[in-house]
């Protein structure tokens, strides 16, 4: 049987959710620190520890079957990769930021500037999608120090909750692009069984991760007003109690409206409402 090999950040933002969210799936793999390849020992899988701007190459090129890595960070390298699963981990935004004493206040406004990044080719891309000619800068590493010391007008960075920006004096101005962790799949390899199959592991973790296991009372007569709120998977399941008026219902609402749909179902007359997590949901 064939194996598949995943790439994965041997290190940096994504690496820890990155391990969570395999382990979760049920895949065991060990010493996953201290080597670059990491085997799966229930399922044919091979993880790859590899720098998050090398994941991209190794997917495109068939070294890797699949890797998790940053929109970002695919952009910038320009790979042809398949976009399988967004997986809602490692959210950040790209964010041209100026000095808080800077005027600038229009994007037009940096015609001519020095901007510093380390994702010229996305700041190139935008800047003349908008028709801005600036002075790209590119450094590697401590990008928001470059205004500072004289090096640009402003700087194009990876925002995440802004602290750092605020810790060297600079403010967001414009928004370049949005990101987050995603599952990509070398060109083709998307129909194959095997990735078919850890992709629907993926999926049942990430459903999971989004919703709200809910089992309540309620009294017969108010059940249609009950099974109105909750759709459920498919539909809610319903149980009868020992008191012959009662019945038990068992359903999920997802994680981003659970609140004002719990208050709903106590107008509507539930109660003994108990909330469970789910470990995973496969359809």
């Amino acid at each position: 049987m064939k194996t598949l090999k995943i790439a994965i950040q041997k290190s940096g933002r994504l690496n820890e959710k990155s391990v969570e969210l395999l382990k979760n799936c049920g895949l065991n793999f060990e010493n996953y620190k201290s080597s670059l390849i990491s085997p799966v020992s229930n399922f044919p899988l091979e993880i790859l520890f590899l720098r998050d701007d090398d994941i991209p190459e190794y997917v495109q090129d068939g070294i890797a079957d699949l890797g998790i890595v940053g929109e970002n960070v695919i952009q910038e390298t320009e790979v042809e990769v398949s976009y399988l699963q967004k997986l809602g981990f490692g959210k950040c935004s790209l964010k041209i930021a100026v000095p808080n004493n800077n005027t600038i206040d229009d994007l037009q406004q940096l015609n001519g500037r020095s901007i510093a990044t380390t994702y010229p080719v996305i700041l190139g891309k935008f800047l003349k999608e908008k028709g801005i000619t600036s002075d790209i800068r590119t450094i590697s590493g401590s990008v928001e120090i470059s205004p500072g010391l004289g090096l640009s007008d402003a700087i194009c960075d990876l925002v995440s909750t802004g602290g750092t920006l605020k810790s060297n004096g600079l403010k967001p101005f414009a928004d370049v692009m949005s990101s987050e962790a995603v599952l990509i799949g070398r060109k083709g390899s998307e129909n194959e069984d095997l990735v078919q199959e850890l992709i629907q592991r993926i999926q049942s973790v990430l459903r999971a991760k989004e919703t709200k296991y809910v089992v309540l009372n309620v009294e017969r007569k108010n059940l249609p007003a009950i099974t109105a709120l909750l759709p459920g998977v498919k539909s809610p399941s319903v149980v009868p109690l020992a008191e012959g008026d009662w019945v038990a219902v068992h359903t999920v609402i997802p994680e981003r409206d659970f609140w004002d749909r719990i208050s709903q179902l106590k107008q509507a007359g539930a109660q003994g409402i108990v909330v469970m997590p789910i470990e995973k949901i496969i359809l």
